[in-house]
Parts: C-alpha cells; structure tokens; sequence
C-alpha cells in the first residue's frame, strides 16, 4: 500500500513574515482579497497587521467577519453570499482553526457548487476543483489548519462538528508569524498550545502513522514541550517555539489523522462551546492511559520526547506512565482544567458517546473502541 503525504506548496516562518503576503499576491496576480477574520480580532487590531500590509501595497479587499469560535454552517452559507458579491479572487484566512476553517469551507463551496449544501462536505467529500487560493495566517499556536487538508464546521441545529477532510482545501500558503501571536491572552495560548499537542501525539499512535510522520510528531512534542510554558508567559521564545511546534504537528496529522480524544472533545465544542483546546487538554491524559496497551514502545518515545529522564531504562509501566505524567503536569502547569465537572451534564452522556462514536476521528484511535467504552471514558472524566 502507498502512504501518500500532502502539505501546502508555501509557508513563511519568523517574525515579520506577514510582508510577504503583498509578494505573494502580486507575484500570482491576485486582484482582490476576500479576508476572513473574527470580531475580536478585528476589535483588537490584530487583523490590522495584514491589512495594512496590503494598504501599504495598494491591494484591494473586503473583510469577513460573520466568523463564529466554532463556526456554523450559517456562517459558511453567509460568506459564500458574500464572497459572491465581493468581486474577490482569493482568500486571506486570519486567526485561529475558526476563520481558516470558515475561508477554506467557503473557497470549496464557490469552486464546487454542487457542494453548496454544506452538511455534503463532512467527511471525506468527493470535490472536483481545488479550493478558491486560501493564504492563512494563524494568529493562535495551535491548530494548524495552515498545513492541514481538514476543516471542521458546527451544525448547530443537531448539536455536532461536523469534520471535513478534502485535499483540495489546503491553502496555497501559511505565513507563521510569531508576532501575529503576540497578542493571545494566556488562557487560550495555553488551550491552543495543548491542541496541538494533542495533536502530535494523537498523530503518533494512530493506526494510520508511519516513518515520515512520526518524524514530524517527535519534533513537534519535542518543541512544544520545550515551548509551550514560555509561551503563556509571552516570551518570544515561546511564542516561536509553538508557531513553530504547531505547524510541524499538522505536516503530520494531517495526512494520518488523530484519535478518540478529538472525537470526545468535538461534541464538547458543538454541545457546550467548550474552546477546543481546553476539551482536548483535559481529554487527552485519561484517553492516553485507554490507549497504552495498543502503543507498543511509542509511549517510551514520547516521555523522551517530552523531556522525561532515564526512559532508555524503564519498564513499559514505567515509560507509559511517565508519559502520561509528563503531559498532565504541563497541562496543569498551564493552567487547564483536571476534569470535565463544570462542563460535561451527566444526562448528556449518552448523546456524547455516541457522537464521539460517529465522529471522524474515531476510527484512526489505535485501540478499537465502542460507545460504551467511551462512556465510561466521559463518566471518568467527571
């Protein structure tokens, strides 16, 4: 069997790598930029960045910014209303998985119609065409949906994410700009950081992953390890660090996908609009104690990865466990919550299990599982 790998065709790292969005954009003739950016970012100017950079250039474009945290299938129907209208010819996605997921489910939509409905995009949807030209600028460290072929929309009328995974969705371009991060308050720093995280480590143990991703998954635990403390205490080491981590995280689980413990926190975000972050943070240590036993030595890796001493001579008990030690102690030392008591409704158990069940992630966990499992699972979390 062929493992096949897809990552963006450009990204620019460092700070200040905005300024090459105005080259980029005159290098590929681009007319109009259709800029897709939430309220608060837009209120707190940190949107104002990029679109000085294209005043200065004198580049033409409309801002967008019907932009929910975990966007709604009315927000993707409104901005392809808009984009219509507009008179624009490619995307600037600004902020975190919110605006970038918005922009890529609308670039799919205009350049495949025949998707308009957009409950059709879940999964693994057959599109035709490449997305309208996406460049993405992430202004949290964390999703990665810069480098990533997945977006997620909220179908808020049955209260569940709906996850989209098409490769024509990728943007074109990343511009990972530490300084476009600067300005995140400690709080989501830490959730973002522990998405991706998460994300690196789901990615590692999927069923799915193999030698060129694990390459990926390992560096990025590494540097987010190292990283992500400094990072809440806004230091621009820890801000490099992450915008760095994050993005080398989604090179990987973008092409082998993830597990359980995104499959348990979807429902979370879609049910209560728990941040995303935070319902993977709290998530994953219990969902990685699930999984041990179908990890092999990974978990020896992973430890090692994380900064853990000594694990060339532990026992499997004693590797797994400082693995999952290490990720609860930087989860607590940046402050997430240790359980889902003041999210989770008990009563509202059922229909999460089963929605994890059906998410998209489910099948790549390594352990196979089943509705009831994952019950047990929310009822330990609580």
């Amino acid at each position: 069997m062929a493992n096949r790998f897809i990552l963006n065709e450009t990204s620019y790292h460092g700070a200040g790598a905005i300024a090459n969005i105005a080259t980029e954009a005159k290098n590929r003739a681009f007319k109009k930029a259709f800029v897709c950016s939430d309220p608060d970012l837009i209120k707190f100017n940190v949107t104002k960045k990029v679109t000085d950079v294209l005043d200065a250039s004198g580049l033409a474009y409309q801002i967008y910014s019907d932009i929910k945290p975990n966007p709604t299938i009315e927000n993707v129907q409104h901005g392809v209303e808009e984009f219509k209208k507009s008179g624009a010819d490619y995307l600037i996605a600004i902020g975190g998985g919110s605006s970038m997921d918005t922009a890529k489910a609308i670039g799919i939509i205009i350049n495949n119609p025949e998707f308009a409905d957009v409950r059709s995009l879940e999964g693994v949807a057959p599109t035709k065409k490449p997305s309208v030209p996406i460049i993405a600028v992430p202004t949290t460290a964390g999703t990665a949906a810069e480098v990533t072929i997945n977006y997620v929309i909220t179908d808020a009328e049955k209260n569940r994410k709906m996850v989209c995974v098409d490769p024509h969705d990728i943007p074109i371009i990343a511009i990972v700009d530490p300084d476009m991060m600067s300005t995140m308050p400690k709080g989501l720093t830490a959730a973002t950081g522990m998405d991706a995280l998460t994300h690196a480590i789901e990615g590692y143990i999927t069923k799915g992953a193999w030698e060129l991703s694990d390459m990926f998954h390992l560096k990025a635990i590494e540097i987010i390890a190292k990283s992500l403390r400094g990072a809440v205490d806004n230091t621009p080491e820890g801000r490099e660090g992450m915008a760095l981590g994050q993005y080398i995280a989604g090179m990987g689980f973008s092409n082998v996908g993830l597990g359980i413990v995104h499959s348990m926190a979807h429902p979370l975000g879609a049910l209560y609009d728990t941040p995303h972050g935070v319902a993977n943070a709290i998530i994953l240590p219990t969902v990685m104690e699930y999984n041990a036993p179908c990890t092999g030595e990974k978990y020896r890796d992973i430890a090692k990865a994380m900064g853990v001493q000594g694990t060339e001579t532990m026992s499997q008990e004693e590797y797994r466990k400082a693995a999952v030690d290490a990720v609860k102690q930087l989860s607590q030392d940046v402050g997430i919550p240790a359980d889902l008591k003041a999210i989770v409704k008990p009563e509202d158990i059922p229909f999460l299990a089963q929605s994890a069940y059906d998410d998209a992630c489910r099948p790549g966990n390594p352990r196979d599982t089943s509705v009831e499992e994952i019950t047990e699972l929310y009822k330990k979390l609580m």
